[in-house]
């Protein structure tokens, strides 16, 4: 049984009125949090498996129990996809998780700002990049919790020409638009979509509890 999920509900009605002041704050001051041990570590795990790796990437940001991550590797048999999320329960509910195998994708746990921030200083390019409902962080107070509103953003924007979010909170998608269109000067639609098969247990709660479901497809 499914367990039904409430809508998003936030005291947001539109576009936060301090989103280009703080964007524009993170873009002119470095940003020298250090990087979590742990992430270092799974930074380092990634670095050895691709180097052997000669197969376009694919990068799945926020994978939860990877079961995305397993979606994309079937749809993109010829890729290899690298699943990150922060939980280490989600990630063991997936038998890949810390165990060998020869699919062709890796799951790790990592704060998702660090490890952006150590791939773009790396250099790392993926084909791909998917962000499939994260957490929205809806009341108006929590702007700096969301993905633009966070320092990393503007490293996470070098690391693939194609990004792709899902979400059930339309102003939390059109929001990261607008931080797209004012850091890279191109605009992008936020478009309500229906799945054709739900990628995940988040995108399947949400499309069986009768959520409109919205996609941003950012091409640079």
């Amino acid at each position: 049984m499914t367990t039904k999920s409430r809508p998003v509900r936030s005291n947001q009605t539109g576009i936060h009125e301090d989103l280009f002041k703080i964007l524009q704050r993170h873009r002119e001051k470095p940003y020298l949090k250090p990087i979590s041990r742990h992430t270092l570590a799974a930074f380092e795990t990634a670095r050895r498996r691709l180097a052997t790796i000669d197969r376009p990437l694919i990068l799945d940001s926020g994978c939860g129990t990877g079961e995305s991550s397993l979606f994309l590797s079937s749809m993109y048999p010829e890729a290899f996809v690298l699943g990150l999320d922060k939980s280490l329960v989600r990630l063991q509910k997936n038998p890949l998780f810390g165990t060998p195998h020869d699919r062709n994708v890796l799951l790790l746990r990592a704060d998702l700002f660090d490890f952006w921030r150590l791939a773009a200083r790396e250099g790392w390019r993926f084909e791909k990049h998917y962000i499939f409902y994260p957490n929205p962080w809806p009341k108006k107070r929590h702007l700096k919790r969301r993905i633009h509103g966070h320092p990393a953003f503007f490293d996470m924007l070098r690391l693939s020409p194609y990004l792709e979010l899902r979400s059930n909170w339309r102003i939390y998608l059109e929001e990261f638009a607008a931080a797209v269109a004012f850091v890279t000067g191109r605009s992008f639609p936020v478009e309500p979509f229906v799945p054709e098969r739900p990628i995940s247990a988040f995108e399947k709660k949400y499309w069986m509890s009768g959520h409109e479901l919205f996609r941003l497809q950012i091409r640079l």
